[in-house]
């Protein structure tokens, strides 16, 4: 058993606001974890911070107008007043461009440095002439080798969610210019991924099977299975942690060597000079909550550093969560198709536990998950208004009445042992959402209680004084233990119920004699008009302060740029699905005087059947590229709506296949 628990909770980018998605894929997570263990006695550090670094930051300067840092206290505001008003418990909310943390991670750095961890290495690397800079993984788009999304970035296509490397990326070109850019000789240092994956990652991760989410450890295997290549920890930046070594001028920590060391940062910001014991000590237990997009950095980056370093303790757990999507459609910031946490908190005064309430019962656990706000309005008005609510009122009103407030002298005569502790194990186990479906199971159970008891026909008879009090008094301390469980869930819910029971804490009963506050309503209905004015919120075009546009012109380029494609009109011969690649498609093209073979990642916008003898836009003398074993030759143009929807380019009337576009 552990003496204590670190939790940490993915850093949120500092780009942005954090949207629903964040919340239920991590903080909401982590903050019930936290309130759990405490609430069981347990000794906890709970900690978190914004992310500061990377070259998202320094494009989203680079487009406002603005510096690197101003783009990052801006939102490092927004971020942290959000999350402290919506009652997620940090012990501290860092940042990692506190010197503090600049100091821990070139520490850490130097630590492996010394060692001989990092492999030197002179590559060539992506180089923008015009920019006259190297080109970060971030700077680099192209096409995605995995499922042909065509604007993959260098280090992950956001599409598909595989990471990669720009030397993958199928037409790489400049972020900055939009050029192509040219190879350059720069040296790096590298993390030996594949030496640290025979000497430890293998057997540790394959210890972790039974403890780890399947998502989890399987996502984190496949990664093993294909086999670890050395991974650059530096970058040719100006923006991010400095390296701390001799030779290393101009050079940047990988933001993803330097972001989670944030962890580390934020322990010695709330624990002092005692931080170690929470690193170095095998009696804690460390829990990194997280998004699925950023298991393999907290299952294998991570952990093969700490393991380098050689002085820290591993993750016990990564209970990572899927995704949370919004009426029926994947959040999208660049379309405003988001609920901002910082917005709901003004649009909904005082009703933090709303949300929390309506985002645990559907906590992407072990699938993508879907918030709609009708939901959200029968979650508040059918279970916290009509059973959690009405409960607690029933039972201040009715002692109230019977006995002026007081709590009369009885004794328990309905036993909730068993549905607390199913709630305490679901979330041991990490089961939020059966957790908060047995914790809203008190208040069913409370409510079955007092109406099959009846007192308001016993009170009229004398004889049933006794069992009415009985019941006024069970009920009583059911209350207090909704309030007590509400803790975990629903925290100003839980000082509501203090303030009802007129208690300063929680203690095993509610004693005789003792007076309660007066009956005020815990929540109150969600009408429709409000479900519908955020409904029609969400159709509206993405706002300037939160958002670039989503379809920006890309650089220009000049006349004898275009004149090198070769586009021309193709004829769908033949489509079929590819095997194991939900979004791939294989076609055949009649060009003209020959077939093209081509794999485009359409198979999620049209089926096989329904597109055959359908005329495209095809570039032809795009380099052939292997998709899946299939060779890939040009690629078919295809137009993006707003709401991410490809539809096919075709000339307006039958045309020759092979027809050249000009």
């Amino acid at each position: 058993m552990a003496k204590r628990h670190l939790i940490t909770c993915a850093l949120p980018y500092a780009n942005g606001p954090v949207h629903i998605g964040h919340i239920a894929g991590c903080f909401l997570p982590s903050d019930i974890y936290n309130r759990y263990l405490r609430m069981q006695g347990k000794d906890v550090l709970f900690v978190c911070g914004t992310d500061e670094h990377g070259v998202p930051i320094t494009l989203k300067a680079k487009n406002e107008g603005k510096t690197p840092q101003q783009v990052v206290d801006e939102n490092y505001e927004i971020i942290s007043k959000a999350l402290k008003d919506f009652g997620i418990a940090f012990d501290t909310f860092s940042r990692t461009t506190n010197e503090l943390h600049h100091e821990t991670a070139q520490d850490f750095f130097k630590t492996l440095y010394d060692k001989g961890v990092f492999i030197e290495e002179t590559t060539e690397q992506f180089y923008d002439e015009d920019a006259k800079q190297f080109l970060a993984d971030r700077y680099i788009v192209g096409t995605c080798p995995n499922c042909s999304y065509d604007n993959a970035y260098g280090d992950q296509c956001e599409q598909c969610g595989r990471a990669s490397s720009p030397s993958e990326l199928i037409n790489p070109k400049s972020a900055l210019t939009g050029n192509i850019p040219i190879l350059k000789e720069t040296k790096n240092w590298y993390l030996p991924l594949d030496k640290i994956q025979d000497e430890f990652l293998n057997d540790w991760v394959s210890s972790m099977k039974s403890r780890w989410k399947s998502s989890v450890y399987g996502q984190c295997n496949s990664w093993l299975q294909e086999g670890l290549q050395p991974r650059a920890m530096t970058r040719d930046l100006d923006w991010g942690v400095k390296v701390p070594i001799e030779g290393a001028d101009g050079k940047v920590m990988y933001v993803w060597f330097d972001a989670p060391i944030g962890y580390i940062t934020a322990t010695k910001e709330a624990a002092g000079v005692d931080w170690k014991k929470w690193w170095h000590d095998s009696d804690t237990e460390l829990t990194h909550f997280l998004g699925k997009d950023n298991i393999v950095f907290h299952t294998i980056i991570f952990p093969a550093m700490l393991y380098a370093h050689g002085n820290f303790i591993l993750p016990t757990n990564v209970p990572a969560n899927e995704f949370l999507n919004l009426e029926g459609d994947k959040i999208s910031t660049s379309r405003n198709h988001a609920i901002w946490l910082h917005e709901y908190l003004k649009d909904f005064p005082g009703k933090t536990d709303e949300l929390r309430y309506a985002l645990t019962s559907i906590l992407p656990e072990t699938k993508d998950a879907d918030f709609t706000w009708k939901d959200f309005q029968a979650k508040v008005n059918n279970e916290l208004v009509a059973i959690l609510g009405n409960f607690v009122n029933r039972v201040v009103v009715l002692t109230h009445k019977y006995y002026g407030g007081v709590v009369p002298e009885g004794s328990l005569t309905c036993d909730t042992t068993e549905i607390k502790n199913n709630i305490d194990t679901a979330l041991e186990k990490f089961n939020q959402r059966a957790g908060l479906e047995h914790f809203i199971e008190l208040s069913r159970t409370g409510n079955k209680f007092l109406q099959d008891s009846e007192p308001w026909k016993l009170i009229k008879d004398d004889t049933n004084k006794q069992v009415v009090a009985d019941c006024i008094y069970t009920c009583i301390q059911i209350v207090k233990e909704i309030g007590e469980y509400a803790q975990i869930f629903l925290p100003n819910t839980s000082n509501n119920i203090l303030n009802l029971l007129n208690i300063k804490e929680y203690n095993d009963f509610v004693k005789v004699s003792h007076q309660i506050g007066n009956p005020t309503l815990l929540f109150e209905k969600i009408e429709d008009s409000t479900i519908e004015f955020q409904t029609e919120k969400l159709k509206k075009p993405a706002l300037p302060d939160t958002e670039e546009k989503s379809n920006p012109f890309k650089p220009m380029i000049q006349y004898d740029d275009f004149t090198k494609l070769d586009i021309r009109v193709a004829t769908i011969k033949s489509a079929e699905k590819v095997k194991k690649a939900d979004r791939l498609l294989h076609i055949t093209l009649d060009v003209g005087e020959e077939t093209r073979e081509v794999v485009s990642g359409i198979a999620e916008h049209y089926n096989p059947e329904d597109i055959i003898g359908k005329q495209v836009t095809y570039l032809a003398n795009l380099a052939p590229r292997k998709l899946r074993g299939i060779e890939s030759s040009g690629m078919i143009l295809m137009a993006e709506d707003a709401d991410g929807k490809l539809k096919f380019v075709a000339p307006e009337d039958t045309t020759a296949s092979g027809s050249i576009i000009a």
